[in-house]
């Protein structure tokens, strides 16, 4: 199990590397990564959020299936994803963060997004996503830019959350995962 990095620890301030094609343990990484987000009952989860500045994430949209039983399941990894295109309707939707453990707000963010990236398989797409999909794969994408869903709140709402944020930043917020702040 790898340990969740959370809000203070500068490594999710950090835009993330591009991973070399000849990254070494990658598939472990990635297998690690998966069993992590699992664990702390996740739905993506960023390699800067597990202290590895590398533009890869993962996502499984499976836990969704009960809440929401129209969203489309997707088990997949995002090696070096470049974004296409970001299209569609608005689209507000309560979000939490692992990095922001006993946080979420409604934050709105387009609907689909066009997408390249190398899979796990070491292919390179170009697919289009829609939804709840696109939805967690902007979340994971702001990750590797060093940003996280705070940031697409009101000036108001980031006020409310700030001495949340804060006790996250000084270690007072304990998730129920392995966890660092700094």
């Amino acid at each position: 199990m790898l340990t969740i990095y959370v809000f203070g620890h500068p490594i999710l301030r950090k835009k993330a590397a591009r991973v070399s094609a000849d990254e070494p343990h990658l598939q472990e990484f990635v297998d690690e990564m998966f069993e992590t987000m699992y664990n702390a009952d996740g739905v993506g989860l960023a390699a800067p959020q597990v202290g590895r500045s590398m533009r890869l994430f993962v996502i499984d949209t499976q836990a969704f299936k009960e809440s929401y039983p129209d969203v489309e399941l997707m088990k997949e990894v995002f090696i070096n994803p470049d974004v296409v295109e970001v299209l569609g309707d608005d689209f507000t939707f309560n979000e939490g963060c692992l990095s922001l453990p006993e946080i979420r707000e409604d934050v709105v963010r387009k609907s689909e997004i066009i997408l390249t990236y190398t899979n796990r398989e070491g292919e390179r797409k170009t697919t289009h996503f829609k939804g709840l999909v696109a939805r967690v794969i902007l979340h994971e994408l702001d990750h590797l830019e060093g940003n996280v869903f705070t940031d697409h709140i009101s000036s108001i709402r980031k006020m409310i959350v700030k001495k949340k944020l804060n006790d996250i930043a000084s270690g007072k917020t304990k998730p129920k995962y392995k966890s660092k702040n700094n």
